[in-house]
């Protein structure tokens, strides 16, 4: 609401559209200058001034707009809003609908791919980062008007089978397998490629037992359907736990039946070619290299069944946009399968997006499940857990239901650890400093939360103050030496409060933004700066018994604060 009310002031005076005025927006560097800053460097050409003059002449006709003042500060105008008219115009729009949830997406379907573990192998840490940031972006977006819709693209084809079903049948024992069918499965793998370095045939073993495998092998397709079962029982464990679920879980075995007629259309519009025995879409006009559809022995690979992937999901689910949560090793790849559509004559090929993301590494080591480097996502969970109920016990050791706080808490760390980072950075991930209670962590945005619902519960319990909660009437609250709603003043709400109603009315933009630029990290990063701007308050400005409008900046707050852990799928605890 401020930055709109400042651009509504400039616009009355440029000409300039609002969207470009708010791009334009600055904070200025010290508070006492001003709420927002606006630089005239643009309209220099405009009125043939500099920028300097402009400044002035501009900060002279926004004062006389009611309800603000502005000064000149070299080439910027410095807007200031009179608080005795804009904290309860604020505060009103904070609870409002169209405020937390703004519709930029009109009901546009997406379909977002996540997840997407590889079937018979261990759902370690590095299957985090497309998971939760898959699920976030599925809540921001479905907070922001479209309609998200989530699929579990499990890894259950592929020539990794017939590496899988080849080392069992050398080294595999049935006993071991049924006893511990992951663990098993991670060994028999890691084994096979340590002996294929000294021993190229179990290469083409493994092929041709993927080869068996699509042409329905009774033998192969046993040996699959069970890894396929037992992965999905460990999957289901860790989502459950997550707090995450799917509206499709659908894996790449799903698309077996719908990929020759890819290969057909391809070839019907003349885009295949053979090279070295296998089939290719060239792609030198996009300065790519060529596209393999298939090996020379017939079987498919990643790139067919992606492109059947993508017809299904724009012509079954009715997707406008396609969303790739992958991450960004696997860019080629994507530019590959897009511009085979686009070739193929789908004009939708321009709705499909890589949503990329950076490693994440442990310990500062890359994982690899091929060497066996697998960090288990389960063990990880439960240590969180338990750090967070020691840490827990010792802060506040008659809290009730300790462990489910515990395990609100430890789980929250571990998503907000990986969240809070630019989702195309690497991740060198540490559970010591994600479990911090202080700093840039999940349990301080959390425990900050918990800290106004507990001053909250002291305000409703004091004798002579009833303090209501927000609702449609944006209902404010009351004491017994209640004053007009106009007569507010800086004693009543202080620079520290008028800072976090300005963080606070940020929400509504940096919800767009991180909606637009598939970025979770944006709400991460508000809800820190949230955090931060209210125990500044806090420290500065009594609360309870503060009157009215501090009470409900307070309950403003948690709100608000409870929404952006929401969207980033942690809870948000009343008590810590």
């Amino acid at each position: 609401m401020l930055v709109r009310v400042a651009a509504q002031a400039i616009l009355a005076h440029t000409g300039l559209e609002e969207k470009e005025i708010l791009s334009l927006f600055e904070v200025p560097p010290q508070p006492e200058w001003g709420d927002v800053a606006f630089p005239c460097f643009v309209l220099a050409k405009k009125f043939r001034k500099s920028p300097q003059h402009i400044a002035m002449e501009l900060a002279e006709l926004v004062s006389h707009e009611e309800g603000l003042t502005a000064s000149a500060s070299g080439a910027y105008v410095n807007i200031t809003l009179d608080r005795s008219v804009h904290i309860p115009l604020m505060l009103a729009e904070l609870s409002k609908a169209d405020f937390l949830r703004p519709n930029i997406g009109h009901g546009q379907r997406v379909v977002i791919d996540m997840s997407s573990p590889n079937i018979a192998k261990p759902f370690g840490i590095g299957h985090l980062r497309s998971t939760v940031i898959g699920a976030a972006l599925y809540r921001i977006l479905g907070e922001t008007g479209y309609v998200p819709i989530s699929v579990n693209h499990l890894g259950d084809w592929g020539t990794q089978f017939g590496k899988q079903i080849a080392a069992y049948k050398r080294w595999g024992n049935e006993e071991q397998l049924q006893h511990d069918p992951i663990g098993e499965s991670l060994k028999l793998y890691v084994r096979f490629h340590q002996e294929a370095e000294h021993d190229p045939t179990l290469e083409d073993e493994g092929r041709e037992w993927f080869r068996r495998l699509e042409h329905g092998d009774a033998e192969a397709q046993q040996l699959w359907e069970f890894f396929v079962e037992v992965s999905l029982g460990e999957f289901d464990r860790m989502y459950q736990r997550l707090n995450i679920t799917f509206d499709h879980v659908l894996g790449e075995s799903f698309y077996n039946d719908k990929m020759q007629a890819v290969v057909a259309q391809l070839r019907a519009k003349g885009l295949l070619e053979e090279s070295d025995g296998a089939l290719v879409v060239r792609l030198e006009d996009e300065e790519l290299p060529p596209c393999l559809i298939l090996k020379k022995d017939g079987t498919t690979i990643y790139p067919t069944r992606d492109l059947a992937t993508a017809i299904y999901r724009h012509e079954v689910m009715k997707a406008d946009r396609l969303l790739y949560v992958v991450g960004g090793e696997q860019k080629l790849h994507f530019q590959q399968v897009f511009a085979v559509l686009k070739h193929a004559g789908e004009a939708w090929a321009e709705q499909c997006e890589h949503v990329p993301f950076g490693l994440m590494r442990f310990a500062g080591k890359k994982m690899s499940t091929r060497r066996g480097k697998v960090v288990k996502l389960e063990e990880v969970l439960d240590e969180a857990i338990a750090r967070a109920q020691a840490i827990i016990t010792q802060k506040n050791p008659d809290l009730q239901e300790q462990r489910a706080v515990a395990e609100d808490v430890g789980i929250g760390a571990i998503i907000f650890g990986d969240l809070k980072n630019n989702r195309l950075n690497e991740v060198d991930f540490s559970l010591e400093e994600a479990l911090t209670f202080e700093g840039e962590t999940g349990p301080y945005v959390q425990y900050t939360h918990a800290r106004i619902r507990s001053l909250l519960e002291k305000a409703h319990a004091r004798a002579d103050v009833d303090v209501t909660t927000n609702s449609s009437d944006n209902a404010l609250v009351q004491d017994s030496h209640s004053r007009d709603l106009n007569d507010i003043s800086d004693e009543m709400f202080g620079d520290a409060g008028w800072a976090l109603l300005k963080q606070l009315d940020r929400y509504h933009g940096q919800l767009i933004r991180a909606a637009r630029q598939l970025e979770p990290s944006v709400i991460a990063r508000f809800a820190l700066d949230t955090a931060q701007a209210f125990n500044r308050f806090y420290a500065k400005e009594r609360i309870v018994d503060g009157g009215r409008w501090r009470i409900q900046l307070a309950e403003q707050t948690a709100d608000i604060l409870a929404c952006a852990l929401q969207l980033l799928g942690l809870k948000a605890p009343n008590r810590m």
